[in-house]
């Protein structure tokens, strides 16, 4: 029978509460990555075989799509991105000597021979931005593929070298591994970490450096967006300053900036653009980088890794290898097995929680066999070695296998008190303890009622399963 059991593809944990540190370039404490999309020519027009006119990002407010027209005003807005935009920003960062990652629509630079020529003289990396600039949402994969292809052909056939890095933007579920089946170095369509990280696609790793919407200037053309250049300036720099703020205490990120010509290339906002510049250079340990120099960097220093799957284990391997977790009790394995498991499961506290959520549910007398089935500390079994593996090695780190014939004593003493009067035996996680320790909480807790020893017992049940899930 095949394994219905629920599998969440989302992850939730990426690099964790300790993301690594990425060892920029020369010690810096950020990557800074500006990023030019190029779409001016690629947008939705009947011109270029499309069933209606383009209506995103552009001065027009409330834009719909024209169907089976042309729409005079937007294209003029986005011929102004390729016309004055485009060279105003060229000049803004060949002054700077920054460099930049275009994005750019195969069909928009086939149109735009001087931008391209210009492009490739100041060495900006050229990654692909798709065949056209429309939205894949609603694509066959098939069709979808399709566009890719002929978007690499055509971005070859352009440039003289084909993309090696992909950020489609207006995507659909099937982008990111439909990219990753054509060998790209990185993709950008998401939007999910501050650095860059591997996914399994199939069966290679594929490198994803996340891409940016809200240090974006495609906001000076939403609502709730950037009304002015200030607004923009002032949240790039808040943006830095909080990335190099956690850089400085070994956090080191990365910051994206998303620009697009015919919005950040109008006067009135250039100058919040220039002022960010000017504020990133004043900053010693920057690394501005292309999102190629990126990636390399980052496969070089932090290469992929076998990573754990746990969560997309089969049901017997599952339960073989988590069944001891809790002492003789293969049923919470199977339980958690169950549960919508996703890679934020993949860690030892993702799959506590799972395991511990189905103990939890369970009756009282369910959890009650659980309790019975731990061992008396330094009790009969110990001697008698026929504890679990687990519970050997958790016993011998405190001691327990060692004890003198007064402490050995004591221990069975307690250990035949507490039966008798709760009912299951004393249970605490001795990996937290010494041997002293244990026995003064053995002392205190056995005066207890049973209601609170079992709630303790239970918490106590838990705190073990973590301790084997990290020293698995």
């Amino acid at each position: 029978m095949a394994d219905t059991s629920p599998r969440y593809p989302r992850d939730f944990y990426g690099h964790g509460p300790d993301r690594p540190d990425a060892a920029w370039p020369g010690g810096a404490r950020i990557a800074v990555s500006f990023v030019l999309n190029y779409e001016e020519g690629g947008e939705n027009c009947i011109l270029h075989g499309d069933a209606a006119s383009e209506a995103f990002l552009s001065e027009i407010v409330g834009a719909a799509p024209w169907p089976g027209q042309r729409h005079w005003n937007m294209e003029s807005i986005y011929d102004y991105g390729a016309r004055a935009g485009f060279w105003r920003l060229h000049r803004l960062f060949t002054e700077s000597r920054l460099p930049v990652t275009v994005y750019g629509v195969a069909t928009a630079l086939a149109r735009s021979p001087a931008q391209v020529e210009a492009m490739q003289d100041a060495d900006w990396e050229i990654a692909s931005h798709g065949l056209k600039w429309i939205d894949y949402k609603d694509h066959s994969p098939q069709d979808e593929a399709a566009d890719m292809d002929a978007a690499i052909k055509l971005h070859t056939e352009v440039t003289g070298e084909r993309p090696k890095g992909w950020y489609t933007g207006r995507c659909s579920i099937n982008t990111v591994a439909l990219a990753s089946e054509r060998g790209f170095d990185w993709i950008s369509d998401t939007y999910d970490d501050d650095l860059p990280y591997w996914t399994r696609i199939a069966d290679k790793d594929q490198l994803i450096i996340p891409y940016t919407l809200d240090c974006n200037d495609m906001r000076f053309a939403t609502p709730q967006g950037f009304n002015a250049g200030d607004q923009f300036f002032a949240y790039l720099r808040d943006s830095f300053d909080a990335l190099y703020a956690e850089g400085a205490a070994g956090r080191s990120a990365m910051m994206s900036i998303g620009l697009h010509c015919r919005l950040i290339g109008r006067p009135g906002r250039v100058q919040a653009l220039r002022k960010f510049i000017e504020y990133v250079q004043g900053h010693e340990g920057v690394w501005c980088a292309r999102r190629a120099d990126i990636a390399a960097h980052w496969t070089a220093t932090h290469p992929a890794k076998p990573r754990r799957n746990w969560h997309q284990m089969e049901h017997a391997d599952f339960v073989t290898k988590f069944g001891g977790i809790f002492e003789h009790s293969p049923w919470i394995a199977e339980g958690a097995h169950a549960l919508e498991l996703g890679p934020a499961h993949d860690t030892p506290q993702g799959l506590h929680s799972a395991l511990c959520r189905v103990f939890r549910a369970a009756s009282d007398d369910q959890r009650l066999d659980v309790l019975r089935a731990h061992p008396d500390l330094a009790g009969k079994l110990a001697a008698a070695k026929r504890l679990t593996s687990e519970s050997t090695e958790e016993q011998a780190s405190a001691g327990l296998d060692a004890l003198t014939d007064d402490e050995r004593q004591r221990f069975d003493t307690h250990n035949n008190a507490y039966v008798a009067k709760h009912g299951f035996p004393f249970i605490i996680a001795v990996k937290d303890h010494d041997k002293a320790g244990i026995l003064r909480a053995f002392e205190r807790r056995i005066a207890n009622d049973t209601d609170t020893e079992f709630a303790e017992a239970c918490r106590q049940v838990e705190r073990i399963a973590r301790l084997r899930l990290e020293a698995l």
